[in-house]
Parts: structure tokens; C-alpha cells; sequence
């Protein structure tokens, strides 16, 4: 491959990435909720995880190229036909949206905790950045929440690093104080596939974009696989950074601004805005396919829902919809599985036909 196609090929990866290292991600809850808890045997649940990203990821990204899909709608119409799909469309992009209010909700939280600054001044600010990245190009887009990751690695590496050297107890009797019942089930095999299908649900819109993007085949292909790579350096760093503090990991509500602070008190607030930066990647991420899936990107009509979405963003942000998306969050999982499993089966079905599908 040319340098300028690895290059491109490496940019979707790291936007890839980016969407699937939200909020949850990066303060360390989602790692200690799917992965630490269940103790060292986390790491293989880490590895089959990424597997499944990279796999799912790549054959998303391919079935975008090869529909030249503008939204998620023609992929999943051809993935489960025409009436199923247009059910999985609707339900998956009203959890788009409903993700992206929680994640706006949870940069005000961020903004307090970290600088004091009034929770609903911090959602203004994210909602403000958000509409002006939206107003892009979409190649834009991709490169603003593609170079924000490299920050994340950068400061994973460097904190988790830190702590990984330097235990709270040692590893031969971390599994004495892990908390499986913290877990989504007791399986830690089921809890990767499950995390796995929740990460794919939610990028699978902007992955079929970015596929329809890609000057090549082999640029949207690898592409995927390139992230996938990422998300399991990042997740195997996070959570033996985790288990390194364990039991206070169970304690507190960010695990991985502990891993800062115990290296240094003033990275925690360095790692504070990365995870704002990583909360606008997702929103930004999220928001997009969900604008694009009923307007014409950057048409007069997209405005319009963009500047409607983002207040009523605000104001749900504020009376509690987050509890709500929280309770039925579960069901964006299955649908995620639901979409990888057909994409398994699309692949399966095309090597063993001479005619292919996509």
C-alpha cells in the first residue's frame, strides 16, 4: 500500500477509535464494569472484544464502500431487508441521539468536577463546540475527531504505565479484590461480546459513512481493522492500569483519574480535558449520522434539525432523560450483536458464492 493510502487508512482508524472511546471509556467505568471486575481473565475478554471490532469493523466500512451508503438506512435495509431494517434504523438511531444527550450531560459533570464551572455552562460549551464542528466538511470532521486520539493514547500510556509498575497490591492476588457482581453477568466471555456490540451499534453509522468516503477499498478496510488495533492497545492499558489499583477501583467514581492523580495531582486535570475532548469526539461521532439520516448533509433542512437537536440536547440534558437511556441502554447492545451477526453471516455467504453480494 502507498503511504498515502496508509496514511488514510490509519486517519479512519484513529476516528474509528475515537467514537468508540467515549466518556465511559476513558474515565475507566466501562473497562471496570465489562472487563476488570472479572479479574486478570479481563484481558482475554479485552482481546476478543477488539477481534470482534476489527472483524465487524472492517466488514461495516467495506459494505459503506461498496454502497456508497450516505447514512446507516441502505446497509442495514440490505443487511435485514426492507421492513426489518427500517425497524433497526429507527430504534438505533433514536439511541444514537439518546447517547449523544448522555454524553453531553456528562461534560457538564466533567466541567464542575474538574474546573468548577456550573454544570449547565459546561453542556452550553460542548453543545456550541459541537455545532460548529457540524457545520464541517465531513473529511474535516473525520481529521478533528481522528487527531484527538493520539492525545488519549499518549496520556493512557504515560498514566496507566505509572500504575502498572507501581500496584496497590500484586497482581498474583488482584482477583481477591475484584467485584464480579459489578459485571453486566457473570460470563466474561458474554460481557466482551456484549461490550463488543454495544461499541459496534455505536459506530456503525459513522463507519458506514467513512466507508462510503474512502478513495479505496483497501483505505476503508483497513481502516477498521487499524482501529480496532487501537481500541485493544487502549482497553488492555486501561484495564491492567485498573486492576493496578484495586480495591480502590471499586470506590471511586473515575478509576482512571485516580491512575492521574496518583502519578501526579496536577494530571488529573490534564486528563480531565482529554476526556471532555474525547466527550466532544463521541457527540460529534453520534450526531452526525443522526442529522444525515433524515436531511441532506449541510442543506438548508440540516441547519435547521442540527440547531433543534442541540437545544432539545440542552434541555434533556437537565430533567433527567440520561436515567432513562441508562435503563433500556442494554437493548443498543443486542442491536449491535444483531448487526455484527448479520455481517458475519454476509461475509460467510460471500465466500461461497461466485457472484458476490456486496
Amino acid at each position: 500500500m502507498s503511504q498515502g493510502k496508509n496514511r488514510a487508512s490509519w486517519r479512519m482508524g484513529f476516528a474509528y477509535a475515537g467514537i468508540i472511546v467515549g466518556a465511559g471509556f476513558s474515565t475507566g467505568q466501562e473497562v471496570l464494569q465489562f472487563f476488570a471486575s472479572h479479574g486478570l481473565v479481563s484481558i482475554l475478554g479485552i482481546i476478543l472484544a477488539a477481534l470482534i471490532l476489527m472483524f465487524v469493523g472492517r466488514q461495516a466500512a467495506k459494505l459503506g464502500f461498496r454502497l456508497n451508503a450516505e447514512s446507516h438506512e441502505t446497509p442495514l435495509r440490505v443487511l435485514f431487508g426492507a421492513k426489518l431494517g427500517l425497524v433497526i434504523d429507527y430504534v438505533l438511531i433514536f439511541f444514537l441521539y439518546g447517547i449523544a444527550v448522555v454524553m453531553i450531560a456528562g461534560s457538564g459533570a466533567t466541567f464542575n468536577q474538574a474546573f468548577g464551572i456550573h454544570p449547565q455552562l459546561g453542556v452550553l460549551i460542548l453543545i456550541l463546540l459541537t455545532f460548529g464542528t457540524l457545520l464541517l466538511d465531513f473529511d474535516k470532521i473525520v481529521n478533528i475527531i481522528g487527531g484527538i486520539t493520539p492525545l488519549l493514547i499518549i496520556a493512557v500510556v504515560i498514566i496507566t504505565g505509572y500504575n502498572i509498575l507501581n500496584p496497590y497490591v500484586p497482581y498474583s492476588e488482584v482477583n481477591n479484590y475484584v467485584e464480579p457482581s459489578r459485571t453486566p453477568s457473570s460470563l466474561w466471555w458474554f460481557d466482551a461480546i456484549t461490550y463488543a456490540g454495544l461499541a459496534l451499534a455505536t459506530a456503525f453509522s459513522f463507519l458506514s459513512i467513512m466507508g462510503s468516503e474512502a478513495q479505496r477499498h483497501a483505505i476503508a478496510r483497513r481502516g477498521a481493522i487499524y482501529g480496532g488495533l487501537i481500541i485493544m492497545l487502549l482497553m488492555l492499558l486501561v484495564n491492567v492500569g485498573v486492576l493496578s489499583i484495586m480495591p480502590t477501583a471499586n470506590e471511586v467514581p473515575l478509576p482512571a483519574m485516580e491512575m492521574a492523580d496518583n502519578m501526579a495531582p496536577w494530571l488529573g486535570a490534564v486528563y480531565s480535558i482529554i476526556i471532555i475532548l474525547l466527550i466532544y469526539n463521541s457527540v460529534v461521532g453520534l450526531m452526525y449520522p443522526f442529522l444525515t439520516r433524515f436531511t441532506t448533509p449541510y442543506s438548508g433542512k440540516y441547519k435547521i434539525m442540527m440547531i433543534v437537536s442541540l437545544v432539545a440536547a440542552f434541555i434533556i440534558a437537565n430533567v433527567g432523560f440520561v436515567a432513562l437511556v441508562n435503563i433500556v441502554y442494554p437493548i443498543l447492545g443486542y442491536i449491535g450483536l444483531a448487526i455484527s451477526l448479520a455481517l458475519f453471516i454476509r461475509w460467510i455467504m460471500n465466500k461461497n458464492t461466485k457472484k458476490k453480494l456486496l
